[in-house]
């Protein structure tokens, strides 16, 4: 177990420390975040200087906090990520080995540590991390609460449980309270405790959670604009996902991510990976084991209040994204928790089955990161990095083999009946191929994804004159501000009749036009497969592709303007800077 656990810190390292910022969204976090180290009102989050109220700001004090002190890289900003990744992990051991015993308590952390929309959110600089680590708090205190043997125990329980649902509203705002709030009420009814609801234990600590709370909507209401940045806060951000409200268009978050009937049912596979299978059968065993004493499918209830109505609420709301069912990974983790102890006390042969169909998708999972390593090395974008990458693949090479070994003897295990061997090892592989090769993939992206370059290289070609930025998207606004420069003139989209006549009123002499080029440049070695796999329509990606410099559009004509530097990023975006023509 010890080696487990050191084999799923270590995965996390890489993911949260062993890259750059990444798109979507992880530049305008860190922008966010570089902004609150030094901002003065730390009430409210600033996104290249304006007010960004989509999120609560504890999580950008803590990574400004670490920008602080060690600079703005990626690793610096990410650094609290592990303490989240940590206390998830440790919370949703704890919950499962208070439901379901000691084993069941290492099976569910390392479970909550790697399904894929659980180790997703914890390595991505965001929100979301730190919201799963207080939703799962909030769920271990909420057992302890509802199933306390006496009032000082149930005390303690609930008030862990506020605590940590006042630092989760402080991260991103009431997300926090769908879980916890609606497995408390979904237990209330399905085992009809009535009296539950009396106990004023629950409520003890609403006071706590209410300070935590207040005060920062406090802070924020005595400042400038404060009204209207609580309505963004509470009603735009809040009523504004699961309806169209009247707002701005770039208040409309109903607009984007648009959500579908059954999106999260079909989508929850990928996210379950890839333990889908394993989660398949504790399903099937609850399902068997559901005229069982109370006693006994207690977790079950748990992991089913957790789960199923949190689904149902997601279901019905105006966007949809797969990190907002992060929350509920706890449950599946119990779930998966639970299982593991029962099937090894006894087991029959889905159980075993479940078992060698997952040594199976690791297998899978090895043949990909070996596809990736192949990419990331035929593709190597800098000469300069090319022999320290070589390095990274050789070492990620070797733990692919040393993944598809583990799987095999995980699979080997199963059939002789060996139930504990199979999936801990099978754990033990899958966080070797999220350490050594994907190291080496994360170094190939980050070429990829190199964006402070940009802004480095355009703060050193714009200095002279004013920067404008054409029609940019928070990405773009994000880096420009960190590496480029924070003073600019921001023209917003869409470019049209208006947005030229803005600026051609902008564009004195001397004065710089920044604007995101369409599509991406994408390599040879790249081309090629697309090519090769007949995906490269699809993709939009042109055997041979228009240069850059063909491509100025029509309205830069209209204004008067001609470009002066190009940027692109190998297999990523572009970018042009313009100036007046003449």
């Amino acid at each position: 177990m010890l080696l487990l656990a050191l084999m799923l810190a270590l995965a996390w390292c890489v993911g949260i420390l062993g890259r750059g910022y990444w798109t979507p969204d992880e530049p305008r976090e860190a922008d966010i975040a570089w902004r609150m180290s030094w901002q003065s009102d730390k009430a409210v989050p600033l996104l290249a200087g304006e007010a960004f109220c989509e999120k609560p700001p504890l999580t950008y004090w803590v990574a400004g906090a670490t920008i602080r002190l060690f600079g703005k890289a990626a690793w610096a900003a990410r650094l609290p990520n592990l303490l989240y990744a940590l206390t998830t992990a440790l919370s949703v051991g704890l919950l499962a080995r208070r439901a379901a015993g000691s084993l069941a308590g290492w099976a569910a952390a390392a479970a909550i540590g790697t399904f894929l929309l659980s180790y997703q959110a914890t390595i991505w600089l965001a929100t979301d991390a730190p919201l799963l680590a207080a939703v799962s708090v909030a769920l271990l205190g909420a057992y302890r609460g509802f199933y306390a043997g006496g009032s000082a125990d149930r005390l303690r329980g609930y008030t862990l449980m506020h605590a940590a649902l006042g630092v989760g509203f402080l991260c991103k705002s009431a997300a926090a309270w769908m879980v916890p709030v609606l497995a408390l009420a979904t237990l209330t009814v399905w085992e009809k405790r009535w009296r539950e609801l009396l106990r004023w234990e629950l409520y003890a600590g609403l006071a706590l959670q209410a300070a935590l709370i207040l005060t920062w909507v406090w802070f924020v209401y005595r400042g400038e604009d404060g009204i209207e940045h609580l309505k963004v806060f509470f009603w735009n951000n809040l009523a504004g996902r699961f309806a169209h409200v009247d707002a701005p268009g770039d208040l409309q978050y109903a607009a984007g991510h648009s959500n579908s009937p059954g999106k999260y049912l079909l989508e929850l596979p990928t996210y379950l990976w890839p333990w889908v299978f394993l989660v398949a059968a504790a399903v099937r065993r609850a399902w068997r084991k559901r005229r069982s004493p109370a006693e006994v499918t207690r977790p079950l209830r748990f992991a089913v209040a957790c789960i199923v109505p949190t689904l149902a609420l997601l279901s019905v709301a105006a966007t949809a994204r797969n990190v907002y069912l992060a929350p509920a990974m706890p449950g599946f983790a119990l779930l998966v928790g639970w299982w593991m102890a029962e099937s090894v006390r006894e087991h029959d042969v889905w159980d075993l089955r479940a078992v060698r169909v997952t040594a199976a998708l690791v297998l899978l999972a090895a043949l990909a990161f070996a596809a990736a390593l192949a990419i990331v090395g035929l593709d190597s974008a800098r000469a300069s990095s090319t022999a320290a990458l070589a390095g990274f693949c050789v070492a990620g090479a070797l733990g692919v083999v040393a993944a598809a070994a583990l799987a095999l003897m995980a699979d080997s295990a199963s059939r002789r009946g060996r139930m504990q061997r199979g999936p801990y090892l099978l754990a033990l592989a899958y966080c070797l191929l999220l350490a050594l090769p994907a190291a080496a993939i994360y170094r190939g992206v980050d070429a990829w994804q190199n964006l402070p370059e940009i802004g480095r290289e355009l703060g050193a070609d714009s200095a002279g004159g004013a920067l404008i930025l054409m029609a940019p998207d928070e990405t773009t606004r994000a880096f420009v501000d960190m590496y480029a420069r924070t003073e600019v003139n921001l023209i917003k989209g869409p470019i049209d009749d208006d947005a030229i006549i803005r600026l051609r009123e902008l564009s004195r002499p001397h004065a710089f036009v920044f604007v995101q080029w369409p599509g991406r440049d994408t390599t040879p070695t790249v081309r090629r497969i697309a090519h090769a796999l007949g995906i490269a329509h699809t993709l939009g990606i042109a055997l041979d592709p228009v240069p850059l410099e063909r491509e100025e559009p029509a309205w830069a004509a209209a204004a008067d303007l001609k470009v002066v530097h190009l940027y692109a990023l190998p297999n990523g975006r572009r970018y042009a800077l313009l100036q007046r023509a003449g």
